[in-house]
């Protein structure tokens, strides 16, 4: 049966407890931001939650925040969380829909597709009255899970400059519209302002409900339209460091359209270099 890629706060509710369940809060918050994930986590979480260290899992040989890591470092962590290659992994955050998308995107980059995100996540969960712990998770056995990389998932900086060329992929900017246009400054230190040459714009919360629950697939097949996805080309996601680019990736599953990639690096990686065009305004 096909699982994914979300699921209600009912369905969870009824489903906790399941033996081949595994739930992951996989919040993460920008440099910015005062709250710590793994405090919030420790305050109030989904019972039988783990939670999902999105920097701890990511490449340790970059300077760029949460890169994906390499298959056999996913697998091995992933293992050690309890993960096998039957497991239902249910993701959710405490924003909602921040953070958690990357990492169904990350399962899914390592060929792992029974993995859904709570629809609303932790807010609407909270929101009805749901049950709550807190502390650290128990201790688990460690499971074995063997990873198999998606290349076709992923984009690194070479695949985005040689489409300054091609144009054979259509690339979409989940940022918001006045950081995309170079309006604001980016809240990471000595990035320059504006977006990839020849993107698009669309802001990953024009995707959600004020409760933070995706809009309906009609919704949303029309927005991405509107962004200029037609089905003629590929579609590369980016945003400000590999998050949100992901809830751009999953909007588009739920709209049932075809899966793009996500470039990792995205503005972090973009908008650091001396060597890579930056456009400002709108195109």
């Amino acid at each position: 049966m096909t699982f994914g890629p979300l699921v209600s706060t009912t369905w969870l509710a009824d489903t906790l407890g399941a033996e081949d369940m595994v739930i992951f809060d996989a919040s993460a918050y920008l440099p910015s931001e005062p709250q710590n994930a793994q405090v919030e986590y420790a305050a109030a979480h989904i019972p039988g939650a783990r939670f999902f260290d999105i920097e701890a899992l990511s490449d340790p040989d970059t300077a760029l925040p949460h890169m994906a890591p390499s298959q056999g470092r996913f697998a091995r962590m992933v293992s050690e969380l309890g993960v096998s290659n039957n497991s239902r992994i249910v993701v959710y955050d405490q924003k909602g829909l921040f953070s958690a998308a990357r990492v169904w995107w990350m399962f899914r980059l390592f060929g792992h597709d029974q993995v859904a995100v709570l629809d609303g996540g932790l807010p609407k969960w909270r929101a009805e009255n749901r049950s709550l712990d807190s502390g650290q998770a128990a201790p688990v056995a460690p499971a074995h899970f063997n990873a198999s990389l998606r290349t076709g998932l992923l984009r690194g900086l070479g695949d985005l400059k040689a489409n300054l060329v091609s144009g054979a992929e259509h690339v979409l900017d989940a940022r918001a519209a006045a950081r995309f246009e170079g309006r604001v400054p980016e809240p990471r230190v000595g990035l320059a302002a504006g977006h990839i040459p020849g993107s698009a714009n669309l802001p990953f919360n024009e995707l959600l409900e004020a409760d933070q629950t995706f809009k309906s697939p009609e919704a949303l097949r029309e927005r991405f339209i509107q962004a200029g996805v037609d089905g003629t080309r590929t579609v590369v996601t980016s945003c400000g460091s590999g998050l949100t680019a992901a809830v751009l990736l999953l909007g588009m599953a739920v709209a049932c359209l075809p899966d793009g990639a996500l470039y990792d690096g995205s503005w972090t990686e973009w908008g650091g270099r001396e060597d890579t065009p930056k456009a400002t305004n709108t195109i």
